[in-house]
């Protein structure tokens, strides 16, 4: 009985810490409760190379059904990364080359080892499945969908009502991710909240192949560091393979409002002791010393105890004291390449018009404070500042 009453108290805050909604719930919750191995799937497409806190969410909830000895099937989107998903966009997304597909994917297994046992995870590509489907079983799978039902969609809405395109490939994506359930036999999905639309759709194809709807768990969405949904789209993100002084800036920088949701999303702390720092920043405690004890335990999961404390000594040696931290990101380069090119290859910033806006901010300076003005300037010998909190040192190898 106590077992009982024990495995009943870890379900329940599986399904409800960091959970938007559920489902079926109370259908999801007795077949937790019988015993039997349940198929959770979580599909991710690789539309940027490294993995970030927001995404880490259903990964991190996937780890807690695993624990429980239940069966993860982890699907990369490598076909639909193709298409893209509309899921939260208000215009079309591009689609994405297979080359550059392949490159997303290059340290997809090693980001996701940091967080779930691969050992016991089925790791699978929906292309070897989608990609064979023929255009009359597409014409087939079509038919469990309406246009009024794609249109009832929220952003395809309000893009419909504003005129904006919307192209019928992003009609397909839908049943292309109820297809994956299908095709893994899924019991249960999971996914942000922005994909409740796609996972619904999983339980329509799956009964129209006549397989048992699988339930569903949506994980709330996690603000990133400008305080909207954190998206590679936006260059806001904090990746689980940041260096430990970059992880640690950014987490610094999460607006005072979302300590403790970061807290609760995003690290291991029981919600007790959660509870316990929520009541010392209404007791008035500095948020900037809560969101140290956030940063370093972030940056302890990701790298360990050792990296998390010299990232902290570095941190409050650079914005305590004005200095500069002690290890920073080298990149070794040629002068024949602008510097926004290398940078972006390092991850440093997302993309050339990131790159203008920060220059045209005066965001961008070398560690004498002289800034950089020029956007498209050749790569040299220099140790940047960028923004506040992020250093690199460029070295030009010729």
């Amino acid at each position: 009985m106590d077992k009982v009453i024990t495995d009943e108290v870890k379900i329940d805050e599986l399904l409800s810490r960091g959970v938007e909604d559920v489902i079926v719930r109370e259908e999801l919750k007795k077949e937790l409760l019988s015993g039997r191995t349940l198929r959770i799937k979580l599909g991710v497409d690789p539309t940027g190379p490294k993995i970030h806190l927001g995404r880490a969410i259903p990964l991190r909830k996937l780890r807690e059904f695993q624990k429980l000895g239940h069966q993860v099937v982890f699907i990369v989107g490598d076909f639909t990364a193709q298409v893209g998903d509309a899921s939260d966009k208000s215009e079309k997304r591009p689609m994405l080359t297979r080359a550059k597909i392949d490159e997303n994917l290059k340290d997809y297994k090693s980001q996701i080892s940091k967080i779930l046992d691969l050992s016991k995870t089925e790791f699978v590509y929906n292309n070897d499945w989608l990609s064979k489907l023929t255009f009359e079983e597409v014409t087939k799978l079509a038919e469990c969908f309406s246009v009024q039902q794609m249109l009832a969609r929220r952003n395809f809405k309000d893009r419909y009502d504003a005129g904006v395109e919307i192209s019928l490939r992003e009609f397909l994506y839908p049943m292309m991710q109820g297809y994956d359930s299908v095709a893994v036999k899924a019991d249960l999905e999971l996914g942000g909240f922005d994909q409740l639309f796609n996972l619904k759709a999983g339980r329509t194809v799956q009964e129209y192949y006549g397989q048992p709807k699988q339930n569903l768990l949506t994980t709330v969405m996690l603000e990133g560091t400008d305080g909207r949904k954190m998206s590679t789209s936006w260059g806001n993100i904090i990746t689980i393979v940041d260096e430990p002084f970059d992880m640690f800036g950014k987490l610094m920088s999460v607006r005072d409002e979302l300590v403790v949701k970061y807290f609760t999303l995003c690290t291991d702390l029981s919600l007790t002791d959660i509870a316990a720092i929520e009541k010392e920043l209404a007791d008035g405690a500095n948020p900037k010393d809560i969101k140290m004890r956030l940063a370093t335990e972030v940056v302890t999961m990701y790298h360990d105890e050792k990296q998390a404390a010299l990232a902290k000594n570095s941190w409050i040696e650079t914005f305590s004291k004005g200095g500069v931290p002690d290890t920073i990101p080298e990149i070794v380069t040629t002068s024949d390449k602008e510097l926004v090119d290398v940078l972006i290859e390092a991850g440093m910033v997302t993309s050339k018009t990131d790159w203008r806006r920060l220059i045209e901010d005066g965001a961008v300076s070398d560690v004498s404070g002289a800034a950089v003005t020029d956007a498209k300037v050749k790569a040299y010998n220099v140790t940047l500042k960028i923004g506040k909190k992020r250093f690199v040192k460029i070295v030009i190898s010729e």
